[in-house]
């Protein structure tokens, strides 16, 4: 039954039954620091101080399933070794279903390390072998897949190109999804998509799908959609895939239906920021699988993934997207990055976690002027997210009279918001920001005319190791000047 709201489709999340076959690796991120170069050779010095492990390529796939909620079934291939364990223990944790898991003896599992100063990969390190899956244990893969088939609503494959997905493997794993009424979304590797056939959708980026087309496409350039809408039929036709969506980065997603009489559909980017696109991809397919299985259209699907993908590159090495951020995002509460003091504070302690430097400013910031976006400038050069805190309206009135706010917080919240080097306002409703910063934890606090002994919100982020700037002062540029100026 349609849902009015496209937000209320990830309540639905948790009812769907969605299988994820893939090629499995484990992920390790390896955060340091870096500032010498080695006597030994020209190239950093990386002092390491903690490590993060995580399920990497179509586990990635898995992981974003259960963090939305779905009954989540994984197939895929591990060695009988202690990284394979682990991917396994991982998933258990998460509540995926990986009963079709196969320990293959003499395989190793696929590993792929990287190392991180900051926010600036230095290297990445991978450890793995080609599979290739004997007779018995493909026959045996496919009997398990064939019995999980009856209580399964989407069927996802994962490509990773490590050699899973075969001319012998993957038509088969299709065939037996349609045979049970479950559509089949690939997000592809190779270049030929012979081993697709009977896929519903299939999934390249930009480049793959240049690859595949054997053009190359510029989606700023006039007439790209139809270039792009006619190239992506002749694939279909070919291979026999029913349908394509191309993911265009900062253009967005291009659905192109194998079927002349269904109009394509091109969709814009969600993201406002990006800091790593590691596993967006993973994140999408998962997202538009999980949106698809509860019944909605290919555009409403389109509009869930893409926010989901929105928020995912907004983080730091390879993330998921969580039910709350989703519906956060597509009720639009954030209203362009408006968040509550709850939301920014969970968001602040993640974005810490990942790495990033959290920065902070505050005000009323009634009638915007240049000496606001001064501050604003210079306060995001010192960070790498920045936070706004802004007076509730009631706030206002105590500080500043009862003529006062001019703009109520809802409109002074969005045109800050929309401001280039903010990532998000959070309205605060006590006298000063000392509460909120209590919860953020800001690395860096920034205002401008405030010297530190007159300036208790820089004393307490000092006063846990952070950083209190004093911004300098854009002479001739006062909210209440102007305010006096337009009642004179």
């Amino acid at each position: 039954m349609p849902i009015a709201n496209l937000y209320s489709y990830v309540d639905v999340f948790p009812s769907m039954r969605v299988m994820c076959v893939g090629d499995m690796m484990l992920d390790i991120f390896v955060y340091g620091k870096t500032n010498r170069l080695s006597p030994e050779a020209p190239v950093p010095v990386l002092l390491e101080q903690r490590q993060r492990c995580m399920l990497g390529g179509a586990g990635n796939v898995v992981a974003n399933l259960c963090s939305l909620g779905c009954q989540t079934s994984f197939v895929g291939v591990v060695g009988q070794d202690a990284d394979g364990a682990a991917l396994r223990n991982y998933m258990t944790e998460l509540g995926a279903e990986c009963d079709t898991l196969l320990e293959l003896p003499g395989y190793s599992t696929s590993v792929k390390t990287r190392y991180v100063s900051g926010r600036q990969h230095l290297l990445r390190v991978d450890r793995e072998v080609p599979l290739q899956l004997p007779d018995d244990a493909l026959a045996g893969m496919l009997a398990k897949i064939e019995a999980r088939l009856k209580e399964t609503d989407m069927v996802l494959l994962s490509d990773y190109g490590k050699g899973l997905f075969d001319e012998r493997f993957t038509p088969a794993v299709i065939e037996l999804s349609r045979k049970a009424g479950c559509k089949v979304i690939v997000d592809p590797k190779t270049t030929d998509y012979t081993i697709y056939r009977g896929a519903t959708l299939v999934k390249p980026n930009r480049k793959e799908f240049e690859g595949v087309t054997g053009q190359s496409f510029d989606p700023a350039a006039p007439g790209f959609a139809d270039a792009a809408v006619a190239a992506g039929r002749a694939v279909c036709k070919r291979y026999g895939v029913e349908n394509l969506l191309v993911t265009l980065s900062e253009y967005g997603m291009l659905y192109i239906p194998g079927r002349e009489d269904e109009s394509y559909k091109w969709i814009p980017t969600e993201a406002k920021e990006v800091f790593d696109v590691s596993g967006a991809g993973d994140t999408s397919l998962a997202v538009l699988g999980a949106a698809l299985a509860t019944g909605v259209s290919m555009k409403q699907a389109m509009k869930i993934a893409n926010a989901a993908s929105g928020i995912v590159v907004g983080k730091f090495g390879t993330a998921c997207v969580t039910c709350d951020e989703l519906k956060r995002k597509l009720e639009h509460k954030e209203q362009a990055g408006v968040l509550t003091v709850a939301a920014a504070t969970q968001l602040a302690n993640e974005l810490r976690e990942q790495g990033m430097i959290i920065g902070f400013t505050n005000g009323c910031f009634d009638i915007l002027h240049p000496g606001h976006l001064s501050s604003f400038e210079r306060a995001r050069d010192l960070c790498d997210v920045l936070f706004v805190g802004l007076n509730s309206d009631a706030s206002v009135r105590r500080l500043k009279g009862p003529t006062r706010p001019v703009n109520n917080e809802m409109a002074r919240s969005a045109m800050v918001a929309a401001l280039k080097p903010v990532s998000y306002v959070v309205i605060f409703e006590d006298d000063t920001a000392l509460p909120l910063i209590e919860k953020l934890r800001p690395d860096v606090i920034a205002k401008e005319g405030y010297p530190i002994e007159k300036w208790p919100e820089g004393q307490l982020v000092e006063s846990y190791g952070g950083k209190a700037v004093e911004l300098p002062r854009v002479d001739g540029f006062s909210t209440t000047s102007i305010v006096e100026k337009i009642n004179s």
